[in-house]
This record gives C-alpha cells, sequence and structure tokens, in this order.
C-alpha cells in the first residue's frame, strides 16, 4: 500500500461474461437465485484480486453486486414504484423511464452492507464503497409525492447516512457518494445540494468523497460534452463550496477532458481524486501519459493530498481493456512517486 500518490478506481468495473452482458448500462442478470448470489460474490472476489494484481491501493467492489450506481440503491427502498414508471430527462441530457416515488421513501433495512462485510474479507487493503448522492438520486426519478426536489434530497440525505454509518461499522475505510448532477443544476448545489450532501456523510469517521464527472463513456454522455466547448468550467461552480464543506475528498474528471487543470486550485486544501484515466475511449493508457496528468495537477494541490484515479466507473468497457487501464492508472502513480523521491540534482 503506497502512502502517497495512493491509486483507487471511481467505482464499477466490467462484469464477467458468465454474470450479466458485457460493454452494457442496466444489463440484466444471468443468473438467479443462489446461483446470482453466489455468482455476484465470485465476480466481487475476481475484482479485488484484479485490483490487487495491478497495484490498486484502495479496493472497491468494481460494483459486481448491482446494476446501477443509482437504481440498485432506489430499488431497496419503499416508498418508490417501479411500475408506476414515467419519462423524465436525466441531467438535462437525456430521457429515461424512471420509477416514481409513491410515498415517504424509507430503508428497511441495510442495502449493501452484506456485501461490504465480503468485500472487508477479501482484502487487508483499505476498502471503498460508493452510493448515489442525494440530488443524483432525485433526478433519476418522477416525484408523485413530495414535488419537492430538496424535500426528497433531504429524505434521501437521512436514509444514505444511515447506510453509511452501516458500511464503517462493516469496516468500509473510505465512503464516496457520487454526485454526477453537480455539473448541471448549478443553483440547485449552492441552495441545498452541498448541505444535503453533508448531512448524507454527517458523523463519519470513514474518509468521504464527492466524485463529480461528466458521465459514463456513452453515446448521450459524449454527445453532450460535445456541446461544452473548448473549455469545462462547470466545476467553477461547485469546487469553492465543497472547498468549504465538511467532505474530505474531491473526485473529478481530468484525463483527456477539457477542464482546466487550474481548477483543483479552488480545492486547495481538500484531498483530491484526480481522473488520469480516460473512461470513454477503448484506447488504454500509458504509465507516462496518467504520470503526466497527475503531474499537472501537482502545480494546485500537494502531493501527500493526491489521489490518482479513472474519470468516472468502467461498466462499459471490454473487460480487457479495463484491467489494462488499471494496470497504466498504478504504473503512472509509481513513476510519479519515484520521481518525488528521487534526490534533486
Amino acid at each position: 500500500m503506497s502512502s502517497l500518490l495512493p491509486a483507487s478506481i471511481v467505482g464499477s468495473l466490467p462484469k464477467p461474461s458468465w454474470l450479466a452482458e458485457p460493454e452494457k448500462l442496466w444489463s440484466p442478470w444471468k443468473l438467479d437465485g443462489d446461483a446470482l448470489v453466489e455468482g455476484k460474490q465470485d465476480a466481487l472476489r475476481a475484482a479485488v484480486q484484479e485490483q490487487q494484481h495491478r497495484g490498486i491501493d484502495v479496493v472497491s467492489d468494481g460494483e459486481q453486486t448491482r446494476q446501477h450506481f443509482v437504481t440498485t440503491f432506489i430499488e431497496h427502498l419503499s416508498g418508490v414504484d417501479f411500475e408506476q414508471r414515467e419519462t423524465v430527462r436525466i441531467r438535462d441530457r437525456y430521457d429515461a423511464s424512471v420509477p416514481s416515488v409513491v410515498g415517504a421513501v424509507s430503508r428497511e433495512r441495510p442495502v449493501f452492507v452484506d456485501d461490504a462485510a465480503f468485500l472487508r474479507s477479501q482484502t487487508d487493503r483499505p476498502i471503498k464503497w460508493a452510493l448515489p448522492g442525494p440530488m443524483t438520486m432525485v433526478d433519476t426519478l418522477y416525484d408523485r409525492h413530495y414535488r419537492s426536489r430538496e424535500k426528497l434530497a433531504w429524505e434521501f440525505a437521512a436514509i444514505l447516512n444511515a447506510e453509511a454509518r452501516e458500511l464503517e461499522a462493516a469496516g468500509v475505510d473510505v465512503i464516496q457518494f457520487d454526485e454526477p448532477a453537480f455539473n448541471v443544476f448549478h443553483d440547485e448545489v449552492r441552495d441545498w445540494g452541498v448541505a444535503a450532501l453533508e448531512r448524507a456523510a454527517e458523523g463519519l469517521r470513514a474518509e468521504t468523497v464527492v466524485h463529480i464527472c461528466y458521465g459514463y463513456g456513452i453515446k448521450a454522455n459524449n454527445d453532450w460534452k460535445a456541446t461544452l466547448g473548448a473549455e469545462w468550467r462547470q466545476y467553477e461552480q461547485s469546487f469553492p463550496l465543497l472547498q468549504g464543506s465538511s467532505i474530505d475528498t474531491v473526485s473529478l474528471e481530468s484525463h483527456h477532458s477539457h477542464v482546466p487543470v487550474e481548477l483543483v486550485e479552488l480545492l486547495r486544501g481538500k484531498k483530491v481524486m484526480l481522473g488520469a484515466i480516460d473512461v470513454a475511449s477503448h484506447e488504454v493508457e500509458t504509465p507516462e501519459e496518467v504520470a503526466d496528468t497527475l503531474r499537472a495537477a501537482l502545480r494546485h494541490v500537494d502531493a501527500e493530498l493526491l489521489v490518482p484515479s479513472t474519470n468516472c466507473g468502467m461498466a462499459p468497457l471490454p473487460r480487457s481493456v479495463a484491467l489494462g487501464k488499471l494496470a497504466a492508472l498504478s504504473a503512472g502513480a509509481a513513476l510519479l512517486r519515484e520521481e518525488l523521491a528521487a534526490p534533486p540534482r
């Protein structure tokens, strides 16, 4: 485990082809019943082994036990009807058929705690677990009950906090909240988004992370990125607010994006998880490319606070590509680590 520049992925890894259809989001399971439970554990075990083998320092589950980073959590809550579906605009980008909130939302039992305990049993390295953030959960539903995005977000924040505390008790070292919606709804981020996120993370001793990206490498996201111009400055809205928040670490997209690296300066004093792997390309980065991306950020974040990472999840990628990118991430971090440890000439 490297204490300087510890490599960590954002979230998902591709699932094995015997568990779900490869290179596809929302892919249905190929197993059911006890075979599915066992298959998910086998896939999680493999994801841990692949990360360790390729030098990843903070190990995650690769989201092997869930179909989707938001809806799998919501599926376990009461007050949400998956039969009553409506078409809504997701993150102001694309239309999707989503479930409806039909009553007060609540969590009857832990959602991911058993899976996290299993992850904990598979490795001695620090482990990370990702949860959807309150605003991104709200943006993935049709609300018939609260009729207020803010009210629903605060309900979800309390539910997430209960889940996060139990994940921490199960041995999770790092709890990440995924908030891609923070790159779209800037007024809401300012008015209640960051506060709801802090509520979700309240009282945790585990390291807390917020991940804000420009989305998976799927067509709807890539088409949206093409409209954003030569410089992507969306982070300029959220970073100053997060710099003053109780969240420990901010995770952002960097490599092959049009995000000016100097925006990282707005987070000065926070830990920064920097995306040095492009998840929208099948081309595997070289260690030198990864090191270059990380090195450019060092003008704006102290090396002790920099965590090399991926831009987003890698679920839609071919498995061989994703594993190659894992190796490139850790090798690039190692290159820069050696450089920083070398005596000045």
